[in-house]
């Protein structure tokens, strides 16, 4: 439902949800500074930038059957919870809110990204033998 023919509708749609408002977590801004921006890293700025790029439909899931992990303009990824809006309903269904979690980086940068099955698996592996290397030196 939009609010009036010459407003900008009040939610966006993204897969099944409709979101009326992002949130962006402090971890998630760290990440931004990190892995994507140097010059704009307000939360305003990082808000702008995610209703711009849902406005115009540049946000799509990076896996088909789930919807935790976002990839941006092909390239930037995000991972990403919902909650429902409480209070705020329009006529089909609830409205969400939108919490980044983190920002992964850029697929162009970090090559890992376009598996992140096999990456989270590896590092998984890698931190692991890093604690059992490390607790030999203790010994």
């Amino acid at each position: 439902m939009n609010r009036c023919s010459n407003c900008e509708p009040f939610h966006v749609p993204l897969g099944n949800k409709k979101i009326a408002d992002i949130v962006v977590t402090n971890h998630a801004r760290q990440r931004w500074v990190d892995r994507v921006e140097h010059a704009k890293t307000g939360f305003d700025d990082i808000s702008a930038f995610l209703w711009n790029k849902l406005k115009n439909n540049r946000i799509r899931s990076y896996y088909k059957n789930e919807n935790d992990v976002y990839l941006i303009d092909e390239d930037l990824v995000m991972v990403a919870e919902f909650s429902a809006l409480e209070g705020e309903a329009d006529i089909v269904r609830n409205l969400y809110k939108m919490i980044v979690v983190t920002f992964l980086g850029r697929m162009s940068e970090t090559i890992e990204l376009r598996d992140l099955k096999s990456y989270y698996s590896w590092l998984r592996h890698s931190r692991r033998m890093t604690l059992i290397k490390n607790s030999r030196k203790r010994r």
